[in-house]
């Protein structure tokens, strides 16, 4: 982008100096045609009039597409940052939730070995069923891991898709 803008600036500059140097023959009256009349009136200044006034003209339009720009790109980030406060309450309450049930499951074991009295095939049976309790936790925390991954991958790749000016997929 830098090439662009000292190319912009060169041009301008060529162009101020060409005007300067022949500036006599930019002032020069001239029969003019504008439809149902002649005017007498220097054709250069006009013409460098027109080129300000188109220069200026999209020097705001730049600056309104950069503002833009810059404006969806925050909005797009505080967006994100929404999302991942909202995954992390989720996830925290998900967490919670299951500590409860394994904390009520607990209870119930326990109550039950001291009705049945301490026997090694209830003891067998606790461990299994608490292997298999921790197996399907770490299942569902390494799920939800990778869908909260997917889904803020998801979100930055529209971020910098929209930054960079490309259609979003």
């Amino acid at each position: 982008m830098k090439f662009r803008i000292l190319f912009l600036l060169l041009m301008l500059g060529a162009i101020a100096g060409f005007s300067a140097l022949n500036w006599d023959a930019f002032v020069t009256p001239t029969t003019l045609s504008v439809g149902l009349t002649d005017v007498q009136a220097p054709i250069g200044v006009i013409m460098l009039g027109a080129l300000c006034l188109l220069t200026a003209y999209f020097l705001a339009f730049v600056i309104y597409v950069q503002a833009s720009a810059l404006f969806d790109s925050r909005r797009h980030a505080q967006e994100l940052q929404a999302n991942r406060e909202l995954a992390d309450k989720a996830e925290a309450s998900r967490f919670t939730e299951l500590r409860g049930f394994i904390t009520v499951e607990l209870q119930q074991l326990a109550r039950q070995q001291a009705n049945m009295g301490s026997s090694a095939a209830v003891d067998s049976a606790v461990l299994a069923r608490l292997d298999r309790v921790e197996k399907d936790l770490l299942a569902a925390v390494e799920q939800l891991a990778n869908t909260l991954g997917a889904a803020l991958g998801e979100l930055e790749d529209r971020l910098e898709r929209s930054e960079r000016g490309l259609p979003p997929r």
